[in-house]
């Protein structure tokens, strides 16, 4: 049977990457995303348009789904306000879409995997949850998403299934125009190479959590900053 891998926000950016990488590998995919728009038109990719603020709705979403394989939580937000003027309906959205619903589909999808006795899940984090961020709540988010991964894995790694993360550093995506010239000055002169990761490249680790890397590495967050975090 054809494998089947569930992206959420799948249809730009890392996660258009992404579903091009598992599409290429022979994989059914099903994008999750607010858009009702797909940029790739191909007989083996679904886009199911759903708000994933709608956390109460996701149980419904994945039993309308075949049975998933592979669960890339990719979508994430980030508006880069001031931690004193944070609007609280501001914070409410970037936390249901960072970490509640991540975690709701983990949950749910797992339920299935547990069942067939194995599955992977990824979770595309950040950087901004391993040091301090100027977005509080992204960093909050994200620190929690890392934090969720260690610990969903320990609860199910004995149960065959393999979850692990990446924490990229600032990528050459449209969540760049919301952080100001001077930091990107800043975070390019931390950096090896002097420049921003690519979607493609933080695509290609997700895809290889997803598929290829050893059983082993279960728990695990990879860091993909060139630098700018070294440890």
């Amino acid at each position: 049977m054809t494998p089947h891998v569930l992206i959420t926000g799948g249809n730009k950016g890392i996660g258009l990457e992404c579903s091009r990488l598992f599409l290429a590998a022979g994989y059914r995919v099903t994008v999750i995303a607010r858009s009702t728009e797909l940029v790739e038109d191909h007989p083996n990719l679904t886009l199911h348009p759903f708000d994933l603020c709608q956390i109460d709705q996701i149980p419904a979403l994945i039993k309308q789904l075949p049975t998933i394989d592979v669960l890339i939580n990719n979508a994430g937000v980030m508006f880069s306000l001031p931690y004193d003027n944070y609007p609280a309906d501001k914070a409410a959205t970037l936390m249901k879409l960072n970490i509640e619903a991540p975690v709701a589909l983990i949950r749910e999808v797992s339920r299935g995997m547990i069942q067939r006795g194995g599955g992977r899940i990824v979770n595309n984090a950040s950087i901004a949850g391993q040091i301090g961020h100027p977005d509080i709540w992204y960093g909050i988010s994200k620190a929690g998403l890392i934090n969720a991964t260690k610990s969903f894995a320990k609860q199910l790694g004995g149960q065959g299934i393999i979850i692990n993360a990446v924490a990229p550093g600032p990528v050459e995506t449209d969540m760049l125009e919301v952080i100001p010239e001077p930091r990107k000055k800043a975070i390019k002169a931390a950096v090896y190479s002097g420049r921003f990761a690519t979607a493609s490249e933080v695509a290609r680790t997700l895809f290889w959590l997803g598929t290829d890397s050893p059983d082993y590495i279960n728990g695990t967050c990879i860091d993909i900053n060139n630098g700018a975090f070294p440890r």
